[in-house]
């Protein structure tokens, strides 16, 4: 019984030339096993993929039929319906909350966030009544 480092020490010691077909042969083999590998590979990772955006999907599906629906004023509603401004982020749902106030609400929060208030999104303003 011969063990690896025996073998090893063959091997150097008879060095021996392929054949042209066999040395061919042995390229196109090692290349069709590597790119075998790459397949199952991408196989797993799509499969993988697949799986983590249909989790997400779901989490999706969850967290909204979660969110019950805010009967918004009807100011707003009005509004929504229009085109928004250009630079604006959006439409704001507000919530027993005047314009006006909500307008210095977002002015203020701006300025004390030092930023202009195009870059900020607001998405709903509610008043906290106690």
């Amino acid at each position: 019984m011969m063990n690896t480092l025996s073998i090893a020490v063959a091997a150097a010691q008879e060095p021996r030339m392929l054949p042209l077909g066999e040395a061919a042969a042995t390229a196109v083999f090692g290349y069709c096993v590597v790119f075998f590998g790459l397949v199952i590979l991408m196989t797993v990772l799509y499969i993988t993929g697949s799986i983590f955006k249909s989790m997400d999907e779901k989490a999706k599906n969850a967290s909204k039929a979660a969110e019950t629906p805010v009967k918004s004023a009807p100011a707003a509603e009005t509004k929504a319906e229009q085109p928004k401004a250009p630079g604006s982020a959006g439409h704001v749902k507000l919530h027993d909350v005047p314009d006006r106030e909500a307008a210095m609400l977002m002015a203020i929060v701006a300025d004390k966030m030092q930023k202009p208030i195009n870059e900020l999104h607001f998405i709903s303003i509610k008043e906290v009544k106690d």
